[in-house]
């Protein structure tokens, strides 16, 4: 976040962050990989004018996605893939540029993930991203970090979280030249960290949800509404996943063993 800018505008600087990066313009094919219902795809697409194409595995946020590209009227810029990191449906090349943004740390294998990704793009082509890695800061041996880093894999659904160097040695692994990497929230106004939407540090009733207390708030009033089975039962449970998730999130920010933006950029050779 930035001092003085919505959270949206926020939101929307960190993508154009991207579309800076790759060198977005008219004429460009573009994957988004792992795009969900299509957020950046149709921000990025509307300010560059590039032709960008949304992966994702679920069928249900495509349709949203489609839907809502139908609603801004850019169905001419902005279309839709369906499949997995690990097995994408298109020719070797087809790509002149590919960006994620916080998709990848889902993907069984990373490193897999980036192969693909390669294939897919024409030579010469500008990957980049932004991953969840646990800093050079965390310390495996220390219980406490390793607590809140299993509260956040097993709160978001992740395998393991890289390090850094996991991330980079990937990328060239499957024969990315890497460009540029480094920590996006190493550059952020300290007054405003990344994680504080989480952690309710300005408090109103919009955004009081997404803090602890609103979390607490919710947990309770879920069971409450599963006794009287007015939302289906385990709803409670999800909810108490999603704030163990949440609350490590803050908890690792605050140490600064966690980022949610690891930036990388990286160059198919030709």
């Amino acid at each position: 976040m930035e001092p003085g800018v919505s959270f949206g505008e926020s939101i929307a600087n960190h993508e154009y962050f991207l579309g800076e990066a790759i060198g977005l313009k008219p004429g460009m094919k573009v994957l988004d990989v792992g795009c969900g219902v299509g957020g950046p795809l149709r921000s990025l697409a509307r300010k560059y004018g590039a032709s960008i194409v949304g992966l994702n595995i679920s069928e249900y946020q495509l349709a949203k996605c489609s839907a809502y590209n139908g609603k801004a009227g850019l169905d001419h810029l902005c279309s839709v893939l369906h499949g997995d990191f690990l097995n994408i449906q298109a020719e070797d090349g087809s790509f002149d540029a590919a960006y994620h943004i916080e998709a990848l740390p889902h993907a069984p294998d990373k490193v897999a993930a980036f192969a693909e990704i390669f294939r897919v793009l024409r030579p010469g082509a500008v990957f980049v991203g932004y991953d969840w890695c646990m800093t050079p800061l965390y310390d495996g041996g220390n219980p406490g970090h390793r607590e809140l880093r299993e509260g956040i894999e097993y709160g978001n659904a992740l395998s393991q979280i890289a390090s850094f160097t996991q991330v980079n040695d990937g990328l060239r692994a499957v024969g990315f030249e890497l460009v540029e990497a480094f920590d996006r929230a190493l550059d952020a106004d300290i007054r405003t960290p990344w994680y504080q939407p989480l952690e309710g540090s300005s408090l109103n009733l919009r955004r009081l949800p997404r803090t602890a207390l609103g979390r607490k708030i919710t947990s309770v009033a879920l069971r409450v509404l599963e006794d009287v089975r007015a939302v289906p039962r385990g709803s409670s449970k999800v909810q108490e996943i999603l704030n163990t998730a949440a609350d490590s999130l803050v908890a690792a920010g605050r140490l600064g063993i966690f980022t949610p933006m690891y930036y990388h950029k990286a160059c198919k050779p030709g």
